[in-house]
């Protein structure tokens, strides 16, 4: 039995990081970018005056002061005609400033009769003008590798990047195992329950960026599973949820053998989720996780999440747990790495009284895996604690 930190090492070996391939940028949101891009302009790619007012010279402004105005500049519609002493030009917020012009005295400043303007309050110092390339200029960076947010897209699309190098997405084949599982909405016999792993699963591996195929349910039978196998091949990771501890049914193990597996490690040393197999089969990695609900969502979690992020180019370095304090005290932990449901809220973190590795509704209810190391001495409320964000 290894280690959780020696589980994941052994994971990170079996995979690495996929391929490019180019994409339309509206279909770049959430993906990898997987490498610096740069603007393909400035922006603004002029002078834009940032208020609705009137363009004239900066050394004519002051309170009192007369113009003529000589035209008119909007957004898309320069005015062509340079500005001279004593004019304006009525402009509009993001229109060209006008040659001869670096001031803008918004209207709010000014009363107008026909073609005659006057300042009438005190026009300030601001000049009310956005200078060309005062955003971004040609060159500018984006560096990569870096999830691609909503803003992230607004500014690629405002530098003329119409494609983008993203990051392949890892296609997860998701497999459940056993004869007790049917799928939702089927009527299930006496002795068998709803399969909801692998659905919960499916939802946390397209979360993190990858694509899930949800294979059919295999059944207790070598020659189910050889077939489920087959269905998995092309890719990039295999999950199977169930059937991998060592009792007569549990025949993953076996058939995944026969298969060619190289198994690189069986059993963690944690809670929930000891009975954790992975290997390289058929080409991908593969990882059997328990078939509990709560011990298959907590792997996932702790195992599959690093697994995904490794595959999309971003690094092996883990996110940081965070820290908070105890609401009430805790008994002395055991020899294997405990990942308790909890509730996070101002600072404080409380465990769940009941822990069972088959309770989706508190799993449901909590927000945070409070960790505790092997062996960890008791804690009295108030306490420090380390906890990973669900």
């Amino acid at each position: 039995m290894i280690s959780v930190a020696q589980a994941r090492t052994a994971l990170f070996e079996l995979i690495e990081p996929l391929p490019s391939e180019d994409v339309d940028l509206i279909d770049a949101p959430g993906r990898v970018l997987a490498h610096e891009l740069r603007a393909q302009r400035d922006q603004p790619p002029f002078s834009a005056s940032s208020m609705d007012g009137y363009a004239v010279k900066a050394t004519e402004v002051e309170l009192h002061a007369m113009f003529k105005v000589i035209g008119e500049a909007a957004a898309g519609h320069r005015f062509d005609a340079p500005v001279g002493a004593g004019q304006a030009v009525r402009i509009f917020t993001g229109a060209p400033i006008p040659e001869g012009a670096d001031f803008v005295v918004i209207q709010e400043d000014v009363s107008r009769t026909d073609d005659l303007i006057t300042i009438t309050d005190d026009p300030g110092t601001k000049t009310n003008i956005r200078p060309a390339g005062g955003d971004f200029t040609v060159g500018t960076p984006v560096s990569a590798p870096r999830i691609l947010a909503p803003q992230d897209i607004a500014l690629l699309a405002s530098m003329n990047i119409a494609r983008v190098p993203v990051i392949r997405k890892p296609v997860v084949a998701i497999l459940a195992t056993g004869d007790e599982l049917v799928m939702p909405g089927e009527t299930p016999g006496p002795d068998q329950i709803i399969a909801s792993n692998s659905f919960g699963l499916k939802a946390m591996v397209e979360q993190l960026g990858a694509t899930a195929r949800l294979l059919p349910i295999a059944r207790d039978t070598l020659s189910s599973l050889r077939t489920a196998f087959d269905l998995a091949r092309g890719a990039d990771l295999v999950v199977t949820i169930g059937g991998a501890s060592v009792g007569d049914h549990d025949l993953v193990a076996p058939a995944a053998a026969d298969l060619g597996m190289n198994r690189a490690f069986y059993k963690v040393a944690m809670r929930p989720g000891k009975p954790l197999m992975a290997g390289k089969l058929n080409g991908a990695a593969m990882v059997g996780l328990p078939g509990n609900p709560v011990s298959a969502m907590v792997c996932g979690h702790v195992f599959l999440a690093p697994m995904i992020r490794a595959m999309l180019g971003l690094g092996t370095d883990l996110p940081p747990l965070q820290t908070a304090t105890l609401a009430s005290p805790l008994a002395r932990n055991g020899p294997r790495e405990h990942y308790l449901r909890a509730v996070v809220s101002d600072n404080k973190v409380t465990a769940f009284d009941n822990q069972d590795s088959s309770l989706l509704t508190i799993l449901s209810q909590a927000n945070a895996l409070l960790v505790r190391a092997p062996n960890d001495p008791a804690r009295p409320a108030g306490a420090s604690v380390s906890y990973l964000p669900l």
